[in-house]
């Protein structure tokens, strides 16, 4: 089965999503499993993970519930206050959902660049290896020097990260995206999700080949075992179609061979998040 390791659904709501600017209004609406359902037929994907767009427990239950009533829906990635005393009762209650299988903190919009090795934070990772859920790195670039401090202090919690650190891709840029993203895949536990590149072009004049200095990237760092193709719809629909972004990952896919493309479109993600493949 092909997986979308990465994708997101809402019920609009200005207050609840902020973070949708004047500028996306693309996304000023709402996204649901039927939306992602036809885009996935399209190209020949049985699966998705839903992950978290907002930082609240409610929004992690009800990704749960539309993942108990769609069963392409293979796994959730929600968010728990993992700085909160109540930690660890919150993450109970999720794992008592059959589908919840990893927790995500959006990192990227902290101001502070050491976030990630907080006390408290760190003290609230430290908990999902008892529940053996996965985490997503959500990260920017310039937070990849503490996120490989953090990294280091877990080395049985199983990590993937998310959009391959988002790198400057509109201008160019390698260093010192890359030199950071081959010492975090030195770490055997990391895991990388070819997504969300689109976002970090120009939305509405890139080229494909802009990709492939960052492709190669993290293809020869991780390698095909550790990388898993996600879409980031439906943010990425602010520079360009569901079909598009799969075609870019199509780049990277062409390259390897039968066996490693099993292994990006779809059994790297199941294997990490321990995904159900039965329908």
């Amino acid at each position: 089965m092909k997986i979308d390791s990465h994708q997101h659904f809402w019920n609009y709501d200005p207050v609840e999503y902020p973070w949708i600017a004047d500028s996306m209004s693309v996304l000023r609406r709402d996204f649901t499993p039927a939306d992602l359902k036809a885009e996935l037929s399209e190209v020949g994907i049985g699966g998705c993970v839903a992950v978290q767009a907002r930082q609240t427990l409610a929004e992690s239950h009800w990704l749960c519930s539309l993942a108990e009533e769609n069963e392409f829906i293979r796994g959730v990635v929600g968010w728990a206050d993992l700085r909160s005393e109540d930690a660890d009762a919150q993450l109970d209650e999720l794992n008592s959902h059959p589908r919840f299988v990893g927790v995500r903190h959006v990192v990227q919009d902290e101001e502070d660049d050491r976030f990630i090795v907080g006390e408290a934070f760190m003290r609230g990772v430290a908990l999902l290896e008892k529940y053996e859920l996965r985490y997503d790195l959500l990260i920017f670039p310039r937070q990849l020097p503490a996120t490989l401090e953090f990294v280091k202090c877990f080395p049985d919690q199983p990590f993937v990260l998310d959009h391959i650190a988002k790198p400057p891709i509109s201008s160019g840029t390698l260093a010192p995206w890359e030199t950071n993203i081959r010492q975090l895949a030195k770490y055997p536990n990391v895991m990388c999700k070819v997504s969300g590149m689109v976002t970090e072009a120009e939305w509405d004049r890139w080229e494909v080949e802009q990709f492939d200095p960052y492709l190669d990237v993290v293809l020869d760092a991780f390698g095909p075992k550790r990388l898993m193709y996600g879409s980031d719809w439906p943010v990425a629909t602010l520079a360009g179609s569901y079909k598009q972004v799969h075609s870019l990952a199509l780049r990277l896919a062409d390259r390897l061979s039968e066996s490693e493309q099993e292994r990006f479109w779809g059994q790297n993600a199941v294997e990490f998040y321990g995904l159900p493949t039965d329908s």
